[in-house]
């Protein structure tokens, strides 16, 4: 899952959010230093991560994408499965989309001292540019995606992913949808023992 959906599965815990956003900036076991929260919000991260990794409704999906993209298959469906979070916000929460993305926005920044370098470069692009918020969006989309090829010096080719999802677009909703269901619920359950 890519940060919209790290975010949402947060809850409303706001220290888990922010272990939850920044995971993938930190290294190994180099959290001790943060409050117990955000911790536990890094360890979320990573359990999620893990879960999605083995769920043979992900793989079925990176499967469309694999012979094109090879290894960067994962990243383009967890950008993919954000799309479909934002656009079908409505079924997922009260709380309208650019209400919450602004709070997370505001969030971040107050707590900017804290934040794993890397994510605080990250953060005022994501900012700028509205990342989260534009997910919902096919050009939002073609923006992360080509921002992803820019990094890999064009290796990747995810600039061209989102033909992909056009071209199937109605199976990867529904994978989505199906294995979001499934993620809540593994979501709930873990933050309760944590």
């Amino acid at each position: 899952m890519n940060f919209l959906a790290h975010l949402y599965l947060s809850g409303d815990n706001k220290e888990l959010m922010i272990g939850n956003f920044i995971a993938d900036h930190v290294k190994g076991n180099q959290f001790s230093h943060f409050s117990e929260n955000i911790q536990k919000g890094i360890l979320l991260h990573r359990s999620i991560d893990t879960f999605t990794d083995a769920h043979p409704i992900v793989r079925k999906s990176k499967r469309r994408l694999h012979e094109r993209y090879r290894h960067y298959d994962g990243v383009i469906i967890d950008i993919f499965y954000d799309h479909f979070l934002a656009k079908n916000w409505k079924n997922y929460s009260q709380i309208p989309l650019g209400v919450f993305v602004n709070s997370v926005y505001n969030l971040l920044q107050e707590h900017n001292h804290i934040l794993p370098e890397r994510t605080q470069e990250m953060l005022p692009y994501m900012i700028q540019y509205n990342w989260l918020y534009n997910y919902q969006f096919a050009k939002g989309i073609q923006e992360v995606l080509n921002g992803m090829n820019r990094r890999t010096e064009g290796k990747s080719q995810m600039n061209l992913a989102t033909e992909d999802l056009l071209n199937h677009y109605g199976q990867f909703e529904q994978d989505f949808t199906t294995f979001f269901i499934e993620l809540q619920n593994f979501c709930k359950e873990k933050i309760a023992l944590l």
